[in-house]
């Protein structure tokens, strides 16, 4: 029962978290004027760097974890820049997009996680998950056309 509470603790301390990120970044970005998307990233990746030093070295909360390898250097360092550059695109996006807009097309992130991991990797999933995605692009598709509909007559 604990570990069923401490799960769903977890999950919604993610979930209001990232509501709270977005609706700040959202306000900041387009509301208030702020025109730095890059800098506020660049805020973003440097807490988050801090908070995890503290963590990890001062806190004990994970081991620390030495990079063993050039070639694993190389590719932290290849998915920190992709993830970066994710989190750039979602802020710039967040000046110009209606938040309801980002996270519709945010939908559509476990469908091309299912194509792009096909196309590089040549790993199919399970038939069943490709069928749960199916409602979920519908459902995407159909929002964002009413998500277009409305920015357009607005």
């Amino acid at each position: 029962m604990s570990s069923l509470f401490f799960i769903s603790s977890l999950i919604t301390l993610w979930y209001s978290s990232n509501i709270g990120v977005l609706l700040l970044n959202k306000l900041l970005l387009s509301n208030y004027g702020f025109k730095f998307p890059i800098f506020l990233t660049m805020c973003h990746m440097s807490a988050c760097a801090i908070l995890s030093y503290i963590s990890v070295v001062f806190l004990k909360v994970l081991p620390l974890q030495k990079i063993k390898s050039w070639s694993q250097f190389l590719r932290i360092g290849t998915l920190s820049i992709v993830f970066c550059v994710s989190v750039v695109g979602g802020n710039i996006s967040l000046r110009y997009l209606p938040v309801s807009f980002n996270q519709v097309v945010g939908a559509t992130t476990p469908f091309f996680t299912a194509l792009f991991a096909y196309l590089m990797t040549f790993k199919r999933e399970a038939w069943v998950t490709y069928c749960a995605l199916v409602p979920v692009v519908t459902g995407v598709m159909i929002a964002s056309g009413i998500c277009l509909l409305l920015l357009f007559f607005k």
